[in-house]
């Protein structure tokens, strides 16, 4: 709440900061026990479609999202397409209440420290959601009223990275530069990925990003303020 230093000042930083909110986005901290099913509380206050769970030692991140099996999982620090894992979620969805995780180092490694931050639709806010690519373009309806001002995206199907655009940087009816979560490149700005429009956004299929590949899987999460 008092701001953050990013090193020297000749270089220009971005920071994306998410405040907790009922039924928006909440953080937990835990202590893994290395038992099969074991629940953790959250106060999200309803049910959580993406989740990001971090061991805070060497361990990749593990990434949940509604859209695939309670055994399914991604990674947010690479680009690699969705796998399955019954130890990281121990099979089970999570819960207004609680998220269940299995024996995995990702997620529950005897006495290691995690930390899971989640996310979940909020109307007019906040969308959590997935579509099928049409090799063209197509609108992602988020129910907004004035567009997207931060949009992730990232292919499940196959490999792809964690795109992700915001307003600052531009999402226009033009090129928009984008960054990816998995990977430490400057970003990228001559491409035309995404465009605006007033529910959400529109996806265009361009080589730099294949965000909209016919018939390929995608999964993302929007916000409209």
């Amino acid at each position: 709440m008092d701001g953050c230093y990013a090193g020297t000042l000749a270089t220009s930083y971005l920071s994306w900061m998410w405040a907790r909110r009922k039924s928006f986005f909440d953080v937990v901290a835990y202590t893994g026990d290395g038992i099969a099913g074991r629940t953790v509380d959250h106060n999200l206050g309803v049910v959580p479609e993406m989740m990001w769970v971090k061991n805070r030692g060497l361990e990749n991140w593990a990434t949940y999202h509604s859209s695939l099996t309670g055994t399914g999982f991604m990674t947010l620090d690479n680009d690699t397409a969705a796998g399955s894992s019954v130890s990281i979620w121990n099979n089970t969805d999570p819960t207004n209440e609680v998220f269940t995780v299995g024996t995995n180092g990702r997620t529950n490694r005897s006495a290691d420290t995690y930390i899971a931050y989640l996310f979940a639709t909020l109307a007019g806010i906040s969308k959590v959601f997935s579509y099928t690519g049409n090799g063209t373009n197509q609108t992602i309806d988020c129910g907004f009223s004035a567009g997207a001002k931060f949009i992730l995206i990232k292919r499940t199907d196959s490999t792809g990275d964690w795109f992700m655009w915001d307003s600052v940087r531009g999402i226009v009816a033009g090129d928009d530069p984008h960054l990816s979560l998995n990977t430490t490149a400057a970003e990228v700005t001559t491409d035309d990925s995404v465009d605006p429009e007033s529910t959400g956004f529109i996806v265009n299929q361009v080589a730099a990003t294949n965000v909209n590949v016919d018939t390929a899987e995608y999964i993302g999460y929007a916000i409209a303020t």
